[in-house]
């Protein structure tokens, strides 16, 4: 059997301490080490590079927890309009809470919590007080002085001196936080500010995973990058200052290349005079281009990605969420890969489903018919469509844990009685217009039919082989379909179309 993995994340872990330990070393046994991306659950690194444990970062830091502290920074902005991390479907304070706690399941504390550009904006207060009230140290960063342009301003007690300092006794401190624009770096240079005050000369250095350094700019993991954050313009080119310093090519990003020129200025002021790097990229220690083992499967991976960025973007600007140009942007990388969406296998089979349901006079759909389409680990497609029954979403997870359990199609799992209680349920006592199940309702249904059908036991114990499978959808899923596909762990795409012609979907 071929194998599916592009990754090694033993290797991984070897090679980013090793590194990390170097750099700590180097700055005199204190770091302060920006961790771009996600610490925990990176999914998209999991899909562009198989095989890459969405929680491997947490396992180098737990191998480095006696050496390393961690910062959580917030921006009090994304707080107050509510941002969401799209694949938990919660809000960033939310986001920060979960990570608290995870931290705490591997054995590892947070120094302290930075909410950072506050303004005392009423959200961000609440978040405050709710932490501090469980026992978190909460700290407040206002928006620095003269930045970007007055260095001597930044520089100073006006400037990150202003900034409350957190305590810290380990080597390294690990500073992170949910989604680009959190405040990382400015609570890093305000940590390194306060630290050369009090005569340690400290470090600082960054750990983004993407894009990787030392593979081609135009190489699809990278392209991935770009269609993953596209919404924020982000563009990947090579390193001036590293081809001018070294003569050798390397891939940073646009913001990193653009305010290098300032945070060398900044770090310089801050250690009088001292250049720690001559370039952005000297600036990282990601070795995660060391750990590819099979550069084919990472690129198939990748393109698979840029089609379901494509998707995303297509729906989140028919809810108002982005703009067309988002869209047009992730449009152009596609065709720079000479593919169109159809090249994800589960979309024309999703579409063909659609039209075919439509022609079944005896759906009853009211004149929307929803389509949708599973691929399995073994490359089967498994179709579903809606009916008055069940939304598309339940009708494709049903069938497809009977197609793994090999339970023939004529037997029913959900039996009526459990149906029809539902049914009265949501009409008689909830006063719902639709009966049809949603798919987090199906699953409620089939555990509770799990009990005395054996079939329905037996389909239930399936799920988690989907984990990681490819879905696509004709329409937007409904909130009950989205939460049960999430936690079911699979890859959703859907078409920009709605499932019901109503305003709203509760």
């Amino acid at each position: 059997m071929k194998s599916t993995i592009g990754f090694d994340n033993e290797r991984y872990i070897r090679e980013q301490t090793h590194e990390i330990l170097e750099r700590v070393e180097r700055f005199n046994n204190k770091l302060y080490l920006e961790f771009g991306g996600k610490l925990m659950y990176d999914y998209h690194a999991a899909r562009v590079l198989p095989g890459y444990d969405p929680n491997v970062k947490m396992r180098l830091l737990q191998g480095l927890k006696d050496k390393a502290d961690i910062i959580l920074c917030i921006y009090a902005g994304d707080i107050e309009r509510k941002k969401i991390r799209a694949d938990f479907g919660i809000t960033y304070d939310s986001d920060a809470m979960k990570l608290i706690d995870d931290l705490k399941t591997w054995g590892i504390d947070v120094l302290g919590v930075v909410i950072t550009r506050f303004e005392g904006q009423p959200s961000a207060s609440l978040f405050k007080n709710k932490l501090e009230r469980r026992g978190i140290k909460v700290y407040t960063h206002r928006y620095t002085k003269g930045y970007p342009t007055d260095i001597d301003l930044i520089v100073s007690d006006e400037g990150y001196g202003a900034n409350a300092y957190v305590e810290s006794k380990k080597p390294l401190v690990i500073v992170t936080g949910p989604g680009p624009g959190s405040g990382k770096l400015a609570t890093s240079l305000s940590q390194l500010y306060h630290d050369y005050h009090r005569g340690m000369k400290a470090g600082y250095a960054k750990f983004e995973t993407f894009p990787i350094w030392n593979i081609p700019l135009k190489h699809p993991v990278n392209i991935a990058y770009e269609a993953a954050t596209a919404d924020i313009k982000d563009l990947n080119l090579i390193d001036p200052f590293h081809l001018e310093a070294y003569g050798k090519t390397s891939v940073n990003y646009n913001r990193d290349v653009e305010a290098f020129p300032v945070l060398r200025r900044i770090l310089e002021k801050i250690t009088g005079g001292e250049a720690f790097y001559k370039s952005p990229t000297d600036m990282g220690v990601n070795r995660a281009g060391f750990a590819i083992t099979d550069d084919e499967i990472v690129r198939e991976a990748s393109r698979q990605e840029v089609i379901r960025r494509y998707f995303r973007y297509q729906c989140e600007y028919a809810m108002g969420f982005t703009d067309k140009e988002t869209v047009q942007r992730v449009e152009l990388l596609i065709n720079d890969f000479d593919i169109s969406p159809e090249y994800r296998r589960t979309v024309v089979p999703s579409r063909n489903t659609a039209v075919e349901a439509q022609k079944d006079e005896t759906k009853g759909n009211e004149g929307i018919y929803c389509g949708a389409a599973i691929e399995l680990k073994d490359g089967t497609i498994v179709t579903g469509s809606n009916s008055p029954m069940m939304h598309a979403a339940s009708s494709l997870i049903i069938k497809a844990i009977k197609h793994l359990a090999e339970i023939p199609d004529r037997l029913e799992l959900l039996p009526g009685n459990i149906i029809e209680s539902l049914r009265n349920f949501k009409t008689e006592i909830l006063n719902e217009k639709s009966v049809s199940l949603d798919l987090e309702e199906a699953l409620v249904s089939l555990s509770i039919s799990a009990i005395g059908n054996p079939a329905a036991k037996l389909a239930l114990e399936k799920i988690k082989d989907l984990r990681g499978c490819e879905v696509h959808m004709t329409h937007i899923p409904t909130p009950g379909d989205e939460a049960g596909l999430r936690r079911i762990g699979v890859n959703v795409t859907s078409d920009p179309n709605f499932a019901t012609n109503n305003l709203f979907i509760s």
